[in-house]
Protein backbone atom coordinates (compact mmCIF):
# COMPACT_ATOMS: atom_id res chain seq x y z
CA UNK A 1 0.00 0.00 0.00
CA UNK A 2 1.31 3.41 -0.91
CA UNK A 3 1.54 6.59 1.18
CA UNK A 4 -2.17 7.17 0.47
CA UNK A 5 -3.19 4.27 2.74
CA UNK A 6 -4.23 6.54 5.63
CA UNK A 7 -6.52 8.59 3.41
CA UNK A 8 -7.87 5.44 1.78
CA UNK A 9 -8.92 4.02 5.15
CA UNK A 10 -10.91 7.18 5.93
CA UNK A 11 -12.55 7.08 2.50
CA UNK A 12 -13.47 3.40 2.87
CA UNK A 13 -15.05 4.08 6.28
CA UNK A 14 -17.11 6.93 4.84
CA UNK A 15 -18.16 4.87 1.82
CA UNK A 16 -19.16 1.90 4.00
CA UNK A 17 -21.21 4.03 6.40
CA UNK A 18 -22.89 5.87 3.53
CA UNK A 19 -23.87 2.54 1.96
CA UNK A 20 -25.44 1.24 5.17
CA UNK A 21 -26.90 4.36 6.80
CA UNK A 22 -28.67 5.93 3.82
CA UNK A 23 -31.52 6.29 3.25
CA UNK A 24 -32.71 4.27 6.29
CA UNK A 25 -31.00 6.34 9.02
CA UNK A 26 -29.80 9.44 7.17
CA UNK A 27 -31.47 10.84 4.07
CA UNK A 28 -28.36 12.22 2.35
CA UNK A 29 -25.07 10.29 2.04
CA UNK A 30 -23.21 13.62 1.97
CA UNK A 31 -24.14 14.08 5.64
CA UNK A 32 -21.45 11.49 6.50
CA UNK A 33 -17.82 12.51 6.16
CA UNK A 34 -14.35 13.05 7.56
CA UNK A 35 -14.06 16.03 9.88
CA UNK A 36 -12.74 17.25 13.18
CA UNK A 37 -15.27 17.94 15.93
CA UNK A 38 -14.51 21.66 15.62
CA UNK A 39 -15.04 21.86 11.87
CA UNK A 40 -17.90 19.56 11.02
CA UNK A 41 -19.80 21.89 8.71
CA UNK A 42 -23.18 20.39 7.81
CA UNK A 43 -22.20 16.79 8.55
CA UNK A 44 -24.50 14.75 10.78
CA UNK A 45 -22.00 11.91 11.22
CA UNK A 46 -18.35 12.90 11.56
CA UNK A 47 -15.36 10.58 11.42
CA UNK A 48 -12.24 12.07 13.00
CA UNK A 49 -8.74 10.56 12.80
CA UNK A 50 -7.30 11.56 16.16
CA UNK A 51 -4.15 9.42 16.40
CA UNK A 52 -1.72 7.36 14.33
CA UNK A 53 0.69 4.90 15.94
CA UNK A 54 3.09 2.26 14.76
CA UNK A 55 1.52 -1.18 15.13
CA UNK A 56 2.71 -3.28 18.05
CA UNK A 57 0.98 -6.34 16.60
CA UNK A 58 2.79 -6.39 13.26
CA UNK A 59 6.28 -5.19 12.46
CA UNK A 60 7.80 -6.03 9.11
CA UNK A 61 11.53 -6.78 9.34
CA UNK A 62 12.37 -8.71 6.18
CA UNK A 63 12.97 -7.51 2.67
CA UNK A 64 10.18 -8.11 0.12
CA UNK A 65 11.09 -9.66 -3.21
CA UNK A 66 9.55 -7.52 -5.95
CA UNK A 67 11.06 -9.29 -8.97
CA UNK A 68 14.22 -11.16 -9.98
CA UNK A 69 16.39 -8.07 -9.64
CA UNK A 70 14.83 -5.98 -6.85
CA UNK A 71 13.81 -6.19 -3.21
CA UNK A 72 11.82 -3.57 -1.30
CA UNK A 73 12.76 -2.57 2.23
CA UNK A 74 10.25 -3.54 4.97
CA UNK A 75 6.93 -1.72 5.19
CA UNK A 76 5.73 0.17 8.24
CA UNK A 77 2.44 -0.95 9.76
CA UNK A 78 0.23 1.57 11.53
CA UNK A 79 -2.84 1.61 13.75
CA UNK A 80 -5.27 4.44 13.05
CA UNK A 81 -7.57 5.71 15.80
CA UNK A 82 -10.93 7.26 14.94
CA UNK A 83 -13.67 9.03 16.83
CA UNK A 84 -17.16 8.79 15.30
CA UNK A 85 -19.67 11.42 16.45
CA UNK A 86 -23.30 12.08 15.56
CA UNK A 87 -24.53 15.68 15.30
CA UNK A 88 -28.29 15.60 14.89
CA UNK A 89 -29.94 18.77 13.64
CA UNK A 90 -33.37 17.62 14.70
CA UNK A 91 -35.72 19.21 17.19
CA UNK A 92 -34.20 19.40 20.68
CA UNK A 93 -36.62 16.89 22.22
CA UNK A 94 -35.74 14.25 19.56
CA UNK A 95 -32.04 15.06 19.06
CA UNK A 96 -30.57 12.65 21.64
CA UNK A 97 -32.67 9.75 20.38
CA UNK A 98 -31.69 10.45 16.75
CA UNK A 99 -28.00 10.57 17.64
CA UNK A 100 -28.29 7.30 19.57
CA UNK A 101 -29.95 5.61 16.57
CA UNK A 102 -27.16 6.84 14.30
CA UNK A 103 -24.45 5.60 16.68
CA UNK A 104 -26.25 2.27 17.09
CA UNK A 105 -26.25 1.78 13.34
CA UNK A 106 -22.51 2.60 13.16
CA UNK A 107 -21.83 -0.05 15.81
CA UNK A 108 -23.94 -2.54 13.85
CA UNK A 109 -22.15 -1.82 10.55
CA UNK A 110 -18.63 -2.05 11.97
CA UNK A 111 -19.49 -5.22 13.93
CA UNK A 112 -21.01 -6.79 10.81
CA UNK A 113 -18.07 -5.83 8.57
CA UNK A 114 -15.06 -5.89 10.94
CA UNK A 115 -12.25 -5.70 8.39
CA UNK A 116 -11.14 -3.60 5.44
CA UNK A 117 -10.68 -6.30 2.81
CA UNK A 118 -10.26 -3.55 0.21
CA UNK A 119 -6.77 -2.93 1.66
CA UNK A 120 -5.57 -6.55 1.59
CA UNK A 121 -2.37 -5.48 -0.14
CA UNK A 122 -0.44 -6.79 -3.09
CA UNK A 123 -1.06 -10.50 -3.59
CA UNK A 124 1.92 -10.91 -5.96
CA UNK A 125 4.67 -10.74 -3.31
CA UNK A 126 6.01 -13.41 -1.00
CA UNK A 127 4.69 -11.57 2.08
CA UNK A 128 1.39 -12.38 3.79
CA UNK A 129 -1.14 -9.62 2.92
CA UNK A 130 -2.27 -7.27 5.68
CA UNK A 131 -6.03 -6.95 6.22
CA UNK A 132 -6.86 -4.12 8.64
CA UNK A 133 -9.40 -4.91 11.35
CA UNK A 134 -11.97 -2.53 12.85
CA UNK A 135 -11.90 -2.83 16.63
CA UNK A 136 -14.03 -0.82 19.05
CA UNK A 137 -11.97 0.83 21.78
CA UNK A 138 -13.10 0.80 25.40
CA UNK A 139 -11.61 4.07 26.58
CA UNK A 140 -12.15 5.61 30.01
CA UNK A 141 -14.27 8.75 29.98
CA UNK A 142 -11.23 10.87 30.91
CA UNK A 143 -9.45 9.76 27.72
CA UNK A 144 -12.54 10.47 25.62
CA UNK A 145 -12.78 13.96 27.09
CA UNK A 146 -9.10 14.61 26.26
CA UNK A 147 -9.67 13.55 22.64
CA UNK A 148 -12.76 15.74 22.37
CA UNK A 149 -10.99 19.08 22.01
CA UNK A 150 -13.78 21.47 21.17
CA UNK A 151 -13.51 24.61 23.31
CA UNK A 152 -16.76 25.88 24.82
CA UNK A 153 -18.69 22.81 23.68
CA UNK A 154 -19.98 19.97 25.80
CA UNK A 155 -18.67 16.48 25.06
CA UNK A 156 -20.88 14.48 22.71
CA UNK A 157 -21.17 10.76 23.14
CA UNK A 158 -18.87 9.26 20.53
CA UNK A 159 -17.61 5.89 19.37
CA UNK A 160 -13.90 5.11 19.30
CA UNK A 161 -12.29 2.61 16.91
CA UNK A 162 -8.84 1.32 16.09
CA UNK A 163 -8.22 0.33 12.46
CA UNK A 164 -5.12 -1.69 11.82
CA UNK A 165 -2.66 -2.75 10.93
CA UNK A 166 -2.50 -0.47 7.89
CA UNK A 167 0.59 -1.10 5.79
CA UNK A 168 2.61 1.61 4.06
CA UNK A 169 5.29 0.21 1.79
CA UNK A 170 8.81 1.54 1.78
CA UNK A 171 9.84 3.53 -1.26
CA UNK A 172 13.42 2.19 -0.99
CA UNK A 173 14.59 -0.72 -3.10
CA UNK A 174 17.74 -2.82 -3.20
CA UNK A 175 19.10 -4.28 -6.40
CA UNK A 176 19.77 -8.01 -6.24
CA UNK A 177 21.32 -10.52 -8.57
CA UNK A 178 20.20 -14.08 -8.87
CA UNK A 179 22.72 -16.87 -8.92
CA UNK A 180 23.17 -17.79 -12.58
CA UNK A 181 26.15 -20.15 -12.39
CA UNK A 182 27.15 -22.61 -9.74
CA UNK A 183 30.13 -24.92 -9.71
CA UNK A 184 30.20 -28.04 -7.60
CA UNK A 185 33.05 -30.46 -7.07
CA UNK A 186 32.35 -33.93 -5.79
CA UNK A 187 35.11 -36.06 -4.41
CA UNK A 188 34.78 -39.72 -3.96
CA UNK A 189 37.00 -40.90 -1.09
CA UNK A 190 37.32 -44.37 0.27
CA UNK A 191 37.96 -44.89 3.92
Amino acid sequence: MQHTAIAEVGNILVKRLRAHLTPEVLADPNQIGLCSPEERGDLILGIYLYDIRESDELRRTSMVTVDASRQRYPSICLNLYYMVTAYSKGDLKFRAEEEQKILGKVVQVFASYPSLDELAGDQSTDVEPVVPAIVMQNLPLEDKLRIWTVPNAAYRTSLFYKIGPVEIESERFRETRRVTDAEFTLENRRV
